[in-house]
Formats: structure tokens, sequence, C-alpha cells
């Protein structure tokens, strides 16, 4: 740590004023991707990191560190609790995935952690009052500084809770910030599982809202959950600050007091990439990463003959070849005149060339099934519009469409081909979909107002074994993107 030395005059003894450089890491979305991939990323890359900086700081987490690989979906989340506890991590948010075993799931998550648990506006369900292991924020000394870190909880856990629930965030931010507050603290954080990103004009995050609101009482907001990158980008004079997502990015925060106040003078923000390359990896760190892996997943299913990517380099294509194949594989397993995948549910692409049954599991770790029902022309427009706002959060296998955006970002001119045929309102078409959109989640709160009955399970396969099976056609060709114009 730097520490600039300045003398003061008092009662003619001189005594020393610090003022102080002080560094804050944060990662999120972390998702249990313990080891690099293409030579970019894991645990041990971010430790060589830490070790090559200053030698205190503080180490946080936004949350979605629990599921979303082999080692996490069989641990239930507890690998990626220990390999945060021997990294050091002081404190992490709660995030959606927190919840994906359950209630008991996240309890054991919650026992196992050695580092805070932060979540001012997560109470129990029973009577209201905050959970055992669970803290509304934390005041760490850093130096000479007081640094209050305040956590915020994502509000939509990917399994429903019965023991906790979830209080609207600004409220619990206000009560909170009045406790901490007359603790007199030199540096306000907000540690939240929500993105800068879902702020969009015409339809405002709460996000967006504590720059709007809090400025001067909140120093730094860190950010999370919808896989984005944000640096150095101040609002209402908060820094708002998100690291994207796997362990591929670290970001730094570095605080300068002024020399003469001691106050915050400046706060700035860099994204350091995990490249091997650049930042070698901390040898203990590798060793501990490596005795959680899980071994029996290595095996080749297949080939592809070109890398299947999560984003189009197409100007205007808004669809993904990943995503587009995991829609096609899903019609042929359930043939329908539309087939719908959430893009969310594929975290990561595919190589080219060989690929294995670890690969495919990163690539979709949950266990979703395949789901049919019969909808109207004008319930799909409705879906298709939902699913464009605030960005394309839905692919197609058997559907097509362009649209242009308004500057507030409002859809129009919309157009919609199903097999070949503009869309008919009125007209009746078979979907099939995972399990988790059918069920309302995130993408598919539209499904909840069928019919009850409307919804049928097809067969008992999972998404993920579909996808392994699809390698049984030979070497698979990423599909062609275009299927979703913006114009």
């Amino acid at each position: 740590m730097k520490k600039l030395l300045v003398c003061v005059l008092f009662l003619g003894v001189v005594f020393p004023v610090l003022a102080e450089t002080i560094t804050i890491y944060h990662t999120s979305d972390t998702h249990g991707f313990f080891y690099p991939k293409n030579g970019q990323g894991g645990a041990a890359a971010l430790a060589a990191v830490l070790k090559s900086g200053p030698k205190e700081y503080l180490l946080l987490d936004g949350g979605d560190f629990a599921e979303g690989t082999v080692e996490t979906q069989r641990s239930n989340g507890l690998k990626a609790v220990q390999l945060m506890n021997q990294l050091g991590y002081q404190a992490a948010a709660v995030g959606n995935h927190e919840f994906a075993f359950q209630d008991e799931g996240f309890d054991d998550i919650l026992s196992a952690a050695q580092f805070d648990v932060l979540a001012a506006n997560l109470v129990s369900a029973q009577d209201g009052t905050l959970p055992k292991n669970i803290l509304p924020y934390r005041i760490y000394r850093l130096g000479g500084l007081k640094v209050a870190v305040i956590g915020l909880a994502n509000r939509n856990p990917t399994k429903k809770s019965q023991k906790y629930r979830f209080t609207k965030p600004l409220p619990a931010l206000e009560k909170t910030l009045e406790d901490v507050e007359r603790q007199k603290p030199d540096l306000v954080v907000v540690l939240a599982h929500d993105s800068l990103a879902d702020d969009r004009p015409g339809s405002p995050n709460y996000i967006g809202d504590i720059g709007r609101r809090f400025g001067g009482r909140v120093h730094l907001v860190l950010g999370g959950h919808a896989h984005k990158i944000f640096q150095n980008d101040f609002r209402g004079g908060i820094l708002f600050a998100e690291s994207g997502c796997h362990f591929q990015h670290v970001t730094k925060i570095t605080v300068q007091t002024d020399d003469k106040t001691g106050r915050i003078q400046s706060l700035q923000s860099e994204l350091i990439p995990l490249e091997i390359v650049h930042t070698g990896e901390d040898k203990a760190i590798k060793v501990f990463a490596q005795s959680l892996r899980e071994t029996d997943v290595d095996e080749s299913v297949g080939k592809t003959s070109a890398a299947f990517s999560k984003k189009s380099f197409i100007p205007g294509h808004m669809d993904a070849p990943v995503d587009n194949w995991v829609a096609d594989a899903t019609c042929r397993y359930a043939p329908s005149d539309v087939c719908i995948h959430n893009v969310g549910g594929a975290r990561v692409g595919l190589p080219k060339g060989a690929v294995s049954r670890r690969e495919i599991m990163d690539l979709y770790p949950f266990d979703n099934t395949v789901v049919m029902a019969s909808v109207s022309g004008a319930f799909l427009k409705k879906l298709i519009t939902g699913g464009l706002f605030p960005w394309n959060r839905l692919a197609y296998s058997g559907l097509t469409l362009s649209y242009k955006k308004t500057k507030k970002g409002k859809i129009k001119n919309l157009k919609i081909w199903v097999r070949g045929e503009r869309l008919q309102e009125d007209k009746q078409y078979t979907v099939a979909l995972n399990s988790y959109i059918a069920g309302g989640g995130s993408e598919g709160k539209l499904f909840k107002t069928l019919p009850p009955g409307s919804l049928r399970p097809v067969g008992e396969k999972t998404i993920r074994q579909i996808l392994e099976e699809d390698f049984k056609q030979g070497v698979l060709i990423p599909p062609e993107t275009g299927r979703i114009l913006e114009r």
C-alpha cells in the first residue's frame, strides 16, 4: 500500500497524517470456472494478480459463484466456496444462482463461507428478521480508512425460496445507509448482483437509481448478473464498475485520499484480463483448484468444424451460433413450428475440433427438460417483443424476425416469419422450449398466463443430454446467424 506522509503541527508537536492509496478487487459471476481456457482466466491467475499488488486490499465478489460447471453442480456450490476461502475473499453478494440447490444448499453455502455474505434486502420469510450468517453490511479497516460494504441480493432466485424473501433494494439500501453513516465510514461501497446494463431509457433499473438518488452518500457500486463489463462509469458522482464473468477478468479499484483532509479524492477502476502469459499462475492455488477437479468428464463426445461462438460478428445479426444450435437441437428432439431458447441458458460457446463432455456441461449446466405448448401468433409476437428488450434474450429455430429500435429502446417495424411464412396473430403454433422458460423463469413470464394443462413435457432427456446426442450426426457445423436482424 502506498502511503503519503503529511506533517501537521499541533501544540508544538509534529504528528503525521497519512494520505493513502487503497485497493479493492472485484469479480462477479464466476460460475465455477476455476480453470483457464485458451490461456485466459482461472483462480490461479487471479491469485497471481493479487500477489503482485499491494499487500493489503479488499477482495469482493458480486455473486453467482455457486453454479455453472460440473465442479459446482456435483458439490452443490461448496467447491466454489472452498476455493473462495483459499483465495481470501472478504465478502460476496448473493446472486440468483446461489439458490440453485434450494434453501438447504444455500444454507450449506452460508455455513461453509469464511467470507462475509452480504445482503441488506434478504430476510427471513417467517418473521422478516435478518437471517443467520447473512449481514446487511460490514465495515472493514483498510489502512487508516473505514470502508463500508453494503450487499444487495438479486431478487429472482434460480429456485424459489421458501425460507427467505427479498425486499425492495432501494428502501433496504436507504435503511442500511442510515445505520452505516452513524459509524462515519470514509468510503461506502454497494456490492450488488444486478447490472447497469438493465438501466435503459424508458426502463430504469434500481442500479441506475443509486446514481440518481445516492450521490454523495455512496462512492462505489460494484455490479454483476448480466456478465457485462463497465469501467470508470460515473453517475451522480458515483463510480460504477462490473467485471464480466467466468474468472476471465478482475477489476482493480484504486482509491486516493486527499493529502490535507484525508477524505476521498479520487476513484478509478481498471479491468485486468487474466491472461496467463501476463499474470502467471499462483502455484498453491493452482494445485488446490486441481484438487477440486472432476476428472471423469474430459472425454470427447464429438467434433465441430469450427467454433460455436456466443456472439455474432456480423453487424445487425443479434443471434449467435451456439444459441441457434441449442434451439435447432431442441427442434430435432421435439419437432415443432418454433423452438425457443433463452440465450442466458447457454453460458459459453464451443471450441473448434474435439468437444468434451465437460465443455457441454460448461455450456449448459442446468437440468432443464423440454416442454411443448400450442400458442397463438399474438402470444408469440408479444413474447418476441419482450425478448428483444433491453437486449436480445431469446433464440429461435423455425422463426426469423427483423425490427428497428427507437432512441428510447422501443421496438418498431417488427416483422416475423414462421417456417418462411409471415406470422398470423390468429393462428395457432406449436412451440418447444426448455422447462425453465416454460415455468416462467426470467424471459418466460408470459407462459404463466397460459391455461392450466397447456404445457406438456416431452420425454425425460435434459437439454444437455440432447446437445450431447446431437453429436451423433457427425461433425457439427455452426448454424448461420441472421435469424434476428436489427435494421
